[in-house]
Parts: C-alpha cells; structure tokens; sequence
C-alpha cells in the first residue's frame, strides 16, 4: 500500500534482542512528526518482527542479499519511493551502510545511530569504502556515548563536529522494586537468598566468564548469594560458560536463565545488579537498574563511566578484573546503607539525564532540522560527493 503523505522510515539489520533493537523500536513508536507517517524495514522474522507488531508499528520485511547486491537496492529504492520517505533513520553498521549508498542516490537525508564500537571496527573488511561510503551518506551521525563518540573520531570516520551524542533512554516509571519471587520459585531458591543480577545477551563483550570467576569469591564469602543472568544464549559460548561453571564449582549459584521478554520485571526481583563487560558503547541494563532502584557494580568499559558516578549512583571497577569484582559485590551486600544511598542518587540521575522523552527530544530536533532543510543538505552532498571522486582518483 503507498502513502498519502510522507514518512519517516526507520531500519535495522539485527532481528534482536538487544540495546540497539530496543531504541530501533522506542524511534519507531514514539517520535511522531507532525505531517510524516512511520514505516519500518527489517530484514526477517524474530523479537524485533514480534515487537513491532505489538506495537502496532507499520513494517516491511526485505531480505538482504549479500553487499551491494543490485535486486535487494533495487527493491529498496522502489520502496523509498512509493512510501514517499522523507528521512532515514538506520541503526548499527549495516543498514548505515545500505542506506547511505540510497541516501546519496535519492537525495534523502540520513540519521545514523552507531551503538558501539563493533560498528566501527577497524578490522572491519573492504572497511575503507564503508568508511567512505558511510562519509558521503550520512547527514547525521549519532554516538550513544562520549566515549563512543571520540573512538569514532580518532578512528578518522567522522570529524567531533558531525558526530552528536544522544544517551539512549528508558521509561522510567516502568521500574521499581517488587516483592514478586517467581525467579526465586523458578530455580527453587529460598526466600532469603541474595539475588545478583546480570542482563545482557551471552556474547563475548558481556565477558560473563569474568563474572563466573568473581562469583567464586562471593559465593564462597556468603553462600546465600546467587547470580542471575538474563539474556539471549548463543550455544556455543554458552558451553564455555558452562565447562568454567563446573571447573569453579559455581554452578549451584550461578543461574543463566535465557532471554527475559520483561526486563522491569527481572530487576524488579533482584537485590543488586553487576555489569561485567569489557565493552559497551552505552549500557541500557545499566540505566534500567538504576531506575529500578537497585545497588551497582559496573565495569569501566566505555559507557558506564558516563552513566555513574563512582560511589555517588554506584560503584566502577577495572574491566577483566574479577577480584575487583568480587570484592566491590561482597563490600556492597555488607554495607546495605552506602547501597540503598546509591540506589536513591541513581534514580534521580536516571531520570534527569536518561528518560526516554528526553532522548525523543533531541532526536526530534535532529529529523526537523534535516526535513526544514533540504537545499543546504544537497549543496552538502555535492561537496561529498565530490570528496569520494577526488579521493579515489588520488589513490
């Protein structure tokens, strides 16, 4: 079905769980502009597909077909032009990349959010023509963090004044404490064990292995004390986790207990929440148990540094440091006021700093901003364009 009006269109190339697939849909749902529609374009079934349906928000589903393939942009263009789409909003390296390449084409300004450093990974293949082809496309580049932001300046990607920094946010009035025990009833612990909870899909960045080896030294200081991690499992990681498990004897307390569709709900049970990473372009679990209410321990792995203050909203502690760790977990659970100070100065932070209205609104102002002005966007994208030519005649 094609339009009446314009839309904005908003894509993602990951089928989720995950941080960036939850602002993908937050965008998608809440940011209305006055006179443009909302479509959406992913690239299969999954939590993302499942999401926008009980969210009501309109969608289309294309099938990538491998880098630059001429059917699956042809496919797009068509798209482009019969939703009428006034404005691009991609997330994560992919659909960057698809998109800058039609944005250029089409003349249609493109906002572009990088949720982390694997966005950007100099590692990356063929990563100087994406680096260039991304350049010439993108009108707006959006970091989740400042620490993100300065990686991506001093890989040379984007100069610091084409780069905005814009910290993802929640609803907080979603998250508070609860007396619900169903995950303690679920993995059959009793009333008064102590919950450590962890949330955040099983890959190697969440460094849980970490967490497995300070929850010897907790476990082994207060038995009572359990870690509960909630995410989406990838088998084969997952094995690993499993054999250093056994290898420390941790297993009786330490509970992966797969992803969790409600994650106010999962915090709302625990007692505490620990952040294990080695790296995070933001952290939303963070931000969600902060508003939750709960005591933290974060790892500083580029976004938390940003998100809390050391002993004032929560504790920091060195990445691939399980010492630290464990020693940060079993001091928090032995001084319950300094936990419950930072619980409270953590809420209030959350909401000043991480609310999802105030993300809405600088987004807002980025898309009306690019919609208001369009000639002073084509005079830019000549320049651009001409920057690509030059460089590669140059080469």
């Amino acid at each position: 079905m094609i339009n009446q009006k314009p839309t904005i269109l908003h894509a993602i190339d990951t089928t989720g769980p995950g941080g960036a697939e939850t602002v993908f849909l937050d965008l998608a749902q809440h940011l209305a502009i006055e006179g443009y529609g909302t479509i959406a374009i992913i690239k299969g079934p999954g939590w993302v597909e499942d999401q926008l349906k009980s969210r009501n928000i309109p969608y289309l589903i294309v099938k990538p077909e491998g880098f630059l393939s001429l059917k699956y942009y042809w496919r797009l263009f068509q798209i482009l032009r019969e939703q009428q789409v006034a404005l691009i909003q991609a997330h994560l390296l992919g659909s960057t990349l698809t998109y800058s390449l039609l944005s250029f084409i089409r003349r249609i300004p493109l906002v572009a959010t990088i949720h982390g450093k694997v966005d950007v990974n100099p590692n990356e293949r063929r990563v100087y023509l994406k680096n260039r082809i991304m350049r010439a496309g993108v009108d707006r580049l959006v970091a989740v963090s400042e620490d993100l932001a300065q990686y991506i300046e001093q890989r040379g990607l984007f100069h610091k004044d084409a780069i905005r920094i814009i910290y993802n946010g929640i609803q907080v009035d979603r998250y508070r404490r609860t007396t619900q025990q169903t995950i303690k009833q679920s993995l059959g612990l009793p009333r008064d064990a102590i919950l450590v909870g962890s949330l955040g899909n099983v890959r190697p960045a969440k460094a849980y292995d970490v967490l497995i080896s300070a929850a010897k030294s907790v476990i082994a200081h207060n038995p009572k004390v359990h870690f509960v991690i909630a995410g989406h499992q990838k088998a084969k990681l997952m094995e690993e986790l499993n054999r250093k498990m056994e290898a420390t004897n941790v297993q009786s307390n330490v509970h992966f207990i797969g992803f969790h569709s409600d994650t106010a709900e999962f915090l709302g049970q625990v007692d505490y929440f620990a952040l294990s990473s080695s790296s995070e372009g933001f952290s939303i679990a963070t931000i969600e148990a902060m508003a939750t209410g709960l005591p933290i321990i974060a790892t500083k792995c580029g976004g938390p540094e940003e998100i809390i203050r050391h002993n004032e909203t929560g504790c920091l502690v060195n990445t691939n440091s399980p010492e630290e760790l464990a020693d940060a977990i079993i001091t928090l659970i032995e001084d319950p006021e300094t936990g419950e100070r930072w619980a409270n100065t953590g809420k209030d932070a959350v909401r000043k700093v991480f609310s999802l209205e105030k993300s809405l609104q600088e987004y807002r102002l980025i898309y009306q901003s690019l919609l208001h002005s369009p000639r002073s966007r084509l005079s830019s994208r000549k320049a651009g364009a001409s920057d690509v030519i030059a460089d590669q005649r140059n080469r």
